[in-house]
């Protein structure tokens, strides 16, 4: 019996393991424009090597991983920069990569691509506020959120109205370029907007949705907010 659920745990693996199953599914280089990747997640790293070997000089661009989870030396994934940061609290370096992330789609025309690349971890791991509030109220929501035991799609509902770069910004940054997202799923019932706090899916929920959540968990908010 052990032995048989060890094989159910290697074929549930393989199954979601970005190193087998990505290249598939990327589509084909486009004939003009850039082709730029970003993304967020603690399978960040291995989505970027897949991506690279899938499209090898082609493809440029910047994602971000857990501090721990980057590549390993002898791996390589060309132009694509894998950064870190600190997880499930959104630190530095995620404002670091979500502002490098931006930068990247910034100015881009119809002809470019922009590839998304998803995993668990990606809502903490690319952050940066919006205008108006600053790193440390989105530290201080997010402590209380986790510590509140709400789900994980109520958490991602405050965090992209808090955020400069969920909840579809990130999509919208890139506009007019034509967007794909491919997402490693941990949530149940795998809701795009809700993966990593959906960055290039637009938002559902509403101000008065977001109010509702931090009022009967009683999350403290800071004047700003």
């Amino acid at each position: 019996m052990r032995g048989f659920l060890w094989s159910l745990f290697d074929a549930a693996l393989r199954a979601v393991d970005p190193a087998r199953r990505l290249a598939d599914l990327l589509p084909d280089p486009p004939a003009d424009g850039r082709l730029i990747a970003v993304g967020a997640g603690k399978a960040a790293a291995v989505m970027a090597l897949a991506t690279a070997r899938r499209y090898g000089a082609r493809v440029e661009g910047v994602v971000v991983t857990r501090r721990g989870h980057g590549l390993a030396p002898d791996e390589d994934a060309g132009a694509i920069t894998v950064l870190e940061a600190a997880h499930p609290v959104p630190d530095g370096g995620a404002r670091a990569a979500a502002e490098a992330v931006l930068a990247r789609v910034s100015g881009l025309g119809e002809v470019d691509t922009v590839i998304t690349l998803l995993s668990g971890g990606g809502s903490a791991l690319l952050e940066k506020a919006v205008e108006g509030l600053t790193s440390e109220d989105l530290r201080r929501i997010t402590r209380a959120m986790l510590a509140s035991g709400a789900p994980i799609g109520e958490i991602n509902v405050v965090r992209k109205h808090l955020s400069s770069i969920k909840g579809g910004r990130l999509a919208a940054a890139a506009w007019p370029a034509e967007v794909w997202t491919f997402a490693v799923s941990d949530v149940p019932g795998d809701d795009p907007s809700t993966i990593a706090s959906g960055p290039t899916v637009a938002d559902p929920s509403t101000c008065a949705d977001t109010l509702s959540i931090v009022r009967r968990l009683a999350i403290p908010l800071p004047r700003a907010v």
